[in-house]
């Protein structure tokens, strides 16, 4: 029998740090990380034969669990067709429908359906640069849009973990024409417009921060940034990529549509577990994509007929049942999280953005990266390798988003229960030197 190890050092032979995506490496949590060789329903099964609680939910993708038959059964029949045509099918044209029924028309004019959220929030930046004439982009300190040169300035999810602030490789003069300031701090926005406004093309924020832990905006934040910026003549483009579609039927605007974002990102969810992402807006600022407008986007991959068909099988069947469910998971395993580690005398906070939520080690809940970057991470990792002796898999990084799915029934989370008394202990017990 091949062990993890043994698989992680055949990866590191031909894998650079043998992974294709950093987090992957187990980096921040020390150890070898686990090779999957199959998912059914809230589990994940290693190369080793053992079963694990999955916590992960592929980064989100799995809303209704692993290998849900009406997801596997549309991308059979889709494959069976022809994994892919470079020309257009029917299912982009009903996916994008799909997606903007469930959103709404007044923030959704048109789609453009691409491969990767990366290739999403990358194209909406071109597109609001191409639409104002401006070049100059706003971020937030912690937030994460995928890793395109101008992104990765103070970014969240792989870079926080790897603790790196930027990324070699991007010119000056691209990195130049980002400009990141503080989450959640207003003051910071009006200052920025007020010294170059008539720079800036566009902010570009999570709409609810995800990948530094689950940061929730404060209340209005969003509201308020959207007036600025379109005072200004700026663009607001909002990244739903993790929240689109599973914190709500309708995302995180649809818990809070009090504003009007310019372009929204979509991933994760969207693709079913397949490679998928969309962009969107106003229909005047989405036809100036090509072919009708100046502002190139292209990709052969771009609305592939058998990740279209995961998209439409998982979005069709991720009812308001769904969600309730996914609610209340998150809700009874957050809670109980919050209560082992209380009752090992541990600091620390959860914090949600709808089903999403993650722990902080700092006796408060931090509404910056800043906050977050002061909190005792050594406490995790002793916390994570607990929970994965018994069978349950969290997020390889105290900087990520726990995912629930509708899967996880009562045999699931009563097994997610019983292992966390022992992992605030593991927790509790840890030393910065650990």
């Amino acid at each position: 029998m091949t062990t993890n190890e043994q698989a992680f050092d055949r990866a590191r032979a031909i894998l650079p740090g043998g992974v294709n995506s950093p987090v992957r490496a187990f980096g921040s949590v020390g150890g070898a990380p686990r090779s999957y060789v199959s998912a059914t329903g809230p589990y994940v099964t290693d190369i080793e034969g053992r079963e694990y609680v999955d916590l992960v939910s592929s980064w989100g993708p799995a809303i209704l669990g692993h290998a849900h038959p009406d997801v596997i059964r549309a991308v059979q029949d889709a494959a069976s067709r022809g994994l892919g045509f470079g020309a257009s099918t029917p299912g982009e044209t009903e996916l994008a429908e799909l997606v903007r029924d469930r959103v709404g028309s007044r923030l959704l004019g048109k789609l453009r359906l691409v491969s990767t959220g990366t290739e999403a929030t990358m194209t909406a930046i071109r597109l609001a640069r191409g639409a104002t004439g401006r070049d100059l982009l706003v971020k937030f300190a912690g937030h994460y849009h995928g890793h395109s040169d101008g992104l990765l300035a103070e970014a969240g999810s792989g870079l926080a973990t790897l603790a790196i602030p930027g990324s070699a490789g991007v010119p000056a003069a691209v990195a130049a024409q980002t400009v990141v300031i503080g989450y959640n701090d207003l003051d910071a926005v009006r200052e920025l417009f007020a010294e170059r406004g008539n720079d800036i093309a566009a902010v570009i924020v999570e709409a609810a921060a995800a990948n530094m832990g689950v940061v929730p905006p404060d209340a209005g934040f969003n509201a308020e940034l959207t007036r600025i910026a379109h005072e200004n003549g700026a663009l607001v483009i909002l990244d739903e990529v993790l929240t689109g579609f599973r914190v709500s039927p309708s995302g995180w605007w649809g818990l809070d549509d009090s504003y009007m974002p310019d372009l929204v990102t979509y991933g994760k969810v969207i693709g079913g577990g397949l490679p998928l992402a969309a962009l969107g807006g106003r229909t005047e600022i989405m036809d100036l994509l090509a072919p009708l407008g100046p502002v190139y986007q292209a990709g052969t991959l771009s609305g592939n007929p058998v990740a279209v068909a995961a998209g439409l099988a998982t979005l069709r069947a991720a009812d308001a049942t769904t969600y309730a469910h996914l609610d209340a998971t998150a809700a009874t395993i957050s809670a109980a999280a919050s209560a082992a580690l209380a009752a090992e005398g541990v600091e620390h906070t959860v914090q949600h953005a709808g089903n999403l939520f993650s722990i902080f080690f700092s006796p408060t809940a931090p509404r910056t990266y800043a906050q977050v970057k002061e909190q005792q991470a050594f406490r995790y990792p002793p916390f994570f390798h607990a929970m994965l002796d018994v069978g349950v898999s969290l997020p390889p990084s105290v900087f990520e988003a726990w995912f629930v799915s509708a899967a996880h029934d009562d045999a699931a989370v009563t097994r997610i229960l019983d292992a966390l008394p022992a992992a605030a202990r593991a927790a509790g017990s840890a030393t910065p030197s650990a």
